[in-house]
């Protein structure tokens, strides 16, 4: 006889309470109709215990914690460094929110051409658009380089083992909802998947010192599509507002490791793009 392996469960896809059974309300977060079936496979309680390696990091006492200069990867995009704390600091996970349409993809696509033209390597992941349609937006921003490097792939370890090999300076994820790891049996865009695939990229920044921009998707009250978690996990959290009726895009931190959440930068948006607002006060003025 076969013993079953794998197990039924059902997630919120809003908190990530998970359950053996299905229920109409989360009792964690109070959200209807928020369950998804899931199946984890795997036999419970064989893990057992790790055996500690040489090169595992071993407690240090804090004073003795070497600091070096903080050395900031400028954008080029002055309203976007600034609302960051100056710059992109190595290793940093920043989550950029926003409804669709308002310009979460333009935004990025300026900010890795102002990186490559100072001579760094970048690497813009999509999984919603073909590189044909990428090419067709830059050539619209005009923000065509040779070291700006674009793929449209949703497997993560497809896109782990690219990273290692091209070994790019600044990455972005767009969106960190239509990835998934082949090891899961659930869709992408669940609360395991985004979980799975954010912790994943998490652990490739800290590692290499990499720089990752995760885009996300806006729900219709506000908040960015997902577990809390997600929040919880990146070092930085920016939603990029504005009516799409209207020229004038704001971009504002609510979380930020390594700088303030008291900046915004001004955006205007036209045919050929994101223009900054040096001045806003006089942009708003009514004549």
């Amino acid at each position: 006889m076969v013993k079953k392996t794998s197990k039924t469960i059902f997630s919120c896809q809003a908190c990530g309470y998970q359950t053996p059974k299905w229920m109409g309300k989360c009792p964690d977060c109070g959200e209807w109709q928020s369950f998804v079936e899931e199946i984890r496979s795997g036999k419970p309680g064989q893990r057992g215990r790790r055996v500690l390696s040489a090169s595992q990091p071993k407690p240090v006492p804090i004073d003795a914690v070497e600091l070096e200069p903080e050395d900031r990867l400028l954008t080029g995009i002055r309203e976007f460094d600034r609302v960051l704390g100056g710059g992109l600091v190595s290793g940093t996970l920043v989550l950029i929110g926003g409804d669709p349409g308002i310009g979460k993809s333009t935004l990025m696509i300026q900010v890795l051409h102002g990186i490559a033209e100072n001579g760094r390597k970048v690497l813009y992941v999509s999984g919603e658009e073909s590189v044909r349609q990428m090419r067709m937006r830059s050539q619209r921003l005009s923000a065509l380089s040779s070291d700006l490097l674009v793929v449209s792939e949703n497997d993560m370890e497809s896109i782990l083992q690219m990273a290692e090999s091209v070994k790019p300076d600044v990455m972005v994820i767009d969106s960190i909802q239509t990835m998934y790891s082949p090891e899961l049996t659930s869709a992408p865009g669940s609360v395991t998947q985004v979980r799975e695939s954010a912790m994943q990229l998490m652990l490739m920044a800290k590692k290499t010192g990499t720089p990752i921009f995760l885009v996300g998707h806006v729900t219709k009250d506000g908040a960015i599509a997902g577990p809390r978690l997600l929040e919880h996990m990146v070092d930085t959290v920016l939603y990029f507002e504005g009516d799409r009726n209207h020229v004038f895009r704001i971009l504002r931190a609510v979380k930020n490791r390594f700088g303030s959440t008291n900046e915004i930068g001004v955006f205007e948006m036209n045919e050929n793009g994101l223009n900054e607002v040096a001045n806003p006060s006089i942009s708003f003025r009514t004549p």
